[in-house]
């Protein structure tokens, strides 16, 4: 892998991830942009005790453009993009429009290949490779920033989920805080800890499901199974079997294997409805352990938290989507259509 990083006209970082050592990459960009200017700011709701950007610039980001005014494709001619160069493998650049920004942490956009009418599941494994050396670096990069405590990968697709722009993207959020999500693991981790003298619950539960009939797929260092309680209609948690805090802990094995098992999974997820469907919507999310203090979960520390990956779309059969009404979005109680069971079944019967 070679990086080459660069400055876009308005001062934001744009970062190349080049397959081949000898690629040079010194476009410049030709776009007359002004410095970019955010007004992104974190609020703590004082009775929930989450916190809430507040990034009211992003009301003028770009929606849904024709393909040929893709601004995540390479500059041809005098079409001008983000991406100067006529060509890439992987490119990494700050956003625009970032929900994030300055103390109130950082957003990137993550480029996957240069194909506007590609997909991931359509990269090779050198490809999808490149990406997770991309998602670790960038984790690296971001968790040494003072206003980061906890990067998180990922990856919207589909209309359905809200993705406006329809090239093969994702994202990454450098939080300047312990998102609520992550801060429930590790108060169940604490608690459990505690009652059993130690044991990790992240380590039973995969013990649990590998012998489980919600088993989707196992190889010698990755598991992916529909977790018993599965909140969506299709959901996979994708685990390494060696426990990691985060994408930088992974050995060589486990990242030489996991773009076969993740290409896979993504490949399941396009078949579960049938020949003939739209490509399925989808979220593809990276739980890693935050780089800041963990003083207010009494007992954990960040071995104790295991990477993975979190898979699942709103699609829960054919034309018809999930949607988060009253109980998801009033009390966070999830009410899920499809038995966990029947779900995993679905994605061994799908296999390649």
């Amino acid at each position: 892998m070679k990086k080459t990083s660069t400055r876009l006209a308005d001062g934001r970082e744009l970062i190349y991830y080049d397959l081949r050592d000898d690629t040079v990459r010194d476009a410049v960009d030709r776009r007359p942009l002004e410095r970019t200017v955010t007004t992104s700011q974190v609020r703590r709701d004082p009775l929930l005790g989450d916190e809430v950007a507040i990034a009211s610039h992003r009301q003028g980001r770009i929606y849904h453009p024709p393909a040929d005014e893709c601004p995540l494709c390479p500059t041809e001619g005098d079409r001008l993009s983000e991406i100067p160069d006529s060509s890439y493998d992987v490119v990494v650049f700050e956003n625009r429009f970032p929900s994030l920004a300055g103390d109130s942490g950082r957003c990137e956009v993550v480029c996957f290949t240069s194909d506007h009418n590609s997909s991931f599941a359509d990269l090779t494994e050198d490809q999808t490779r490149l990406v997770l050396e991309a998602w670790t670096d960038r984790t690296s990069e971001l968790s040494h920033l003072p206003a980061v405590e906890q990067v998180f990968c990922f990856e919207n697709r589909g209309a359905e989920i809200g993705v406006t722009l329809g090239h093969p993207h994702g994202q990454i959020y450098a939080y300047p805080f312990t998102t609520p999500r992550t801060g429930l693991m590790l108060r169940s981790v604490a608690a459990h800890k505690e009652a059993t003298g130690g044991e990790n619950l992240f380590d039973e539960i995969l013990e649990s499901e590998l012998a489980g009939e919600r088993l989707v797929l196992a190889t010698d260092h990755w598991v992916a199974f529909v977790p018993y309680a599965a909140h969506w209609p299709y959901e996979v948690h994708l685990y390494p079997r060696r426990r990691v805090p985060d994408l930088l802990a992974l050995d060589e094995e486990a990242r030489t294997e996991f773009p076969k098992v993740y290409l896979e999974l993504l490949r399941r997820f396009d078949r579960i409805f049938g020949e003939g469907e739209p490509p399925t919507p989808y979220i593809a999310a990276w739980h890693q352990a935050p780089f800041g203090t963990l003083e207010e979960f009494d007992g954990v520390n960040r071995d104790d938290f295991a990477l993975h990956l979190e898979l699942f779309t709103i699609r829960r059969t054919s034309g018809k989507l999930k949607f988060l009404a009253g109980s998801e979005s009033g009390m966070s109680v999830f009410i899920n259509d499809i038995q966990p069971e029947s779900a995993a079944q679905r994605l061994r019967e799908v296999a390649s």
